[in-house]
C-alpha cells in the first residue's frame, strides 16, 4: 500500500498538523504508456503555501482529499512504455508520496554526472534554475553590480549569492541568526545582515553605503522597503517570493516605494517555468560551477514520507539552512 499526503482543511493563516492527511492509497496496475517511480527524495517548498488556497493562481490548487504535488526524484520500478527501463533514475511532480504512477511524459530522466540524486532539487533543478534565471534574465544582473539577496541562507538565496560571485558581482546576503550569517559569507558574500539582529535597512545601509543596483527578493515586507530605499539609479529587482506574508493577508507599507520613480527602478516578477526552453544552458553553467566547487549546497533533512508537514512547516521558522528536504 502507497501512502500520500493530502490536504484534510484549507489553512487559514499558518499551517499546522491538523491541515494535512497520510492517505493509504492502492498500488494500481499501470497503463500503457507509464511508469512506476520508488520516491527516494521530496521537495518541499514555499510555493506551496499559495497552492493550499482555493483561489486562481499561476499553479493549480491543491484538491482536499487528493494527493499533493511537489518535485521528487526516484528509481523507475516498473515500466510499460520502451523511453524508460527499470533503475532509471527520473524527477517529476509528483512528489508528497512515496510511490508515483504517471505517463513517461510526466518524468525527465536524469543524467548520469556524478551528482546525488537530490541535487537535482536544488542546485540543478527549480531552485537552481530560479536562482540562475532570476538573477541574470529578470534582474539583467552583470559583473560589478552591487546585489541584495534575501534569505541568502536558503536554497535559493544561497545559490544566488554563489552565482552572482561567481559572475563578478559584490553581494550582501540577508539571513537570520549568526551561524547562518556564517554560512553566508562561506559561499563568498562580501556581508550578510542578521535580520533577527536589528531592522534590515541600517544595516544594508552600513554594508551597501553607494546603494544596490540589484535586489533579489524571497522575502517581501521589511527587506523590500529597505531594497528601495537603497535602491541606486536603474536598480533592478527580481521578485522572486514573499514568504513573509504567505500566512497572512496583511498589506505591506512601504515607505520607500516612492524611489521607484526618480530611482527608475524595474521590478520584474518571474516564475522558473518562463525559462523552461533554457534549460539546457541553465544546466551546464550550473553543473560546471558545481564540477569547480563555486556552487555549493547544503541539506536540511527530514526522514520518511510521515514528517513531510513537518519539514514544509519549518520552512515558515527558518528551521532550514539550504534546502529542505524529505528522505524516504
Amino acid at each position: 500500500m502507497a501512502k500520500a499526503w493530502s490536504l484534510r482543511s484549507r489553512p487559514s493563516g499558518m499551517p499546522t498538523a491538523d491541515n494535512f492527511d497520510l492517505l493509504d492509497r492502492p498500488s494500481l496496475p499501470l497503463g500503457e504508456g507509464e511508469i512506476r517511480v520508488a520516491n527516494s527524495w521530496l521537495s518541499v517548498d514555499p510555493y506551496m503555501r499559495g497552492r493550499m488556497n482555493d483561489v486562481k493562481s499561476y499553479a493549480e490548487p491543491f484538491q482536499i482529499g487528493e494527493p499533493m504535488q511537489g518535485g521528487a526524484v526516484g528509481t523507475v520500478v516498473e515500466s510499460r512504455t520502451a523511453d524508460f527501463g527499470v533503475g532509471d533514475q527520473v524527477l517529476h511532480m509528483l512528489g508528497w508520496r512515496d510511490e508515483a504512477v504517471m505517463a513517461a511524459a510526466a518524468a525527465q530522466k536524469l543524467p548520469k554526472i556524478g551528482v546525488p540524486i537530490q541535487t537535482f532539487l536544488h542546485n540543478l533543478g527549480l531552485t537552481g534554475g530560479t536562482a540562475y534565471f532570476g538573477l541574470l534574465h529578470s534582474a539583467s544582473a552583470k559583473a560589478g553590480d552591487i546585489v541584495f539577496v534575501s534569505a541568502a541562507a536558503g536554497a535559493v538565496g544561497s545559490a544566488v549569492v554563489q552565482i552572482a560571485k561567481a559572475k563578478g558581482m559584490t553581494v550582501i546576503g540577508s539571513a537570520g541568526g549568526t551561524d547562518k550569517c556564517a554560512w553566508v559569507r562561506e559561499l563568498g558574500a562580501d556581508a550578510c545582515i542578521d535580520y533577527k539582529a536589528g531592522p534590515v535597512l541600517p544595516q544594508l545601509r552600513d554594508a551597501a553605503p553607494k546603494g544596490i543596483d540589484v535586489y533579489f527578493d524571497n522575502v517581501g515586507g521589511e527587506h523590500l522597503d529597505a531594497a528601495y530605499a537603497t535602491a541606486r539609479l536603474h536598480a533592478r529587482f527580481a521578485i522572486c517570493g514573499m514568504i513573509d506574508v504567505y500566512n497572512h493577508g496583511e498589506p505591506m507599507i512601504f515607505k520607500h516605494f516612492v524611489r521607484t520613480i526618480p530611482a527608475r527602478i524595474r521590478s520584474t516578477g518571474f516564475l522558473f517555468t518562463d525559462f523552461l526552453p533554457q534549460m539546457g544552458k541553465f544546466t551546464a553553467e550550473a553543473g560546471a560551477l558545481i564540477a569547480a566547487g563555486k556552487l555549493k549546497a547544503r541539506e536540511t533533512i527530514f526522514d520518511g514520507v510521515e514528517s513531510a508537514p513537518e519539514a514544509f512547516l519549518g520552512l515558515f521558522s527558518g528551521a532550514n539552512t539550504g534546502k529542505m528536504l524529505v528522505r524516504l
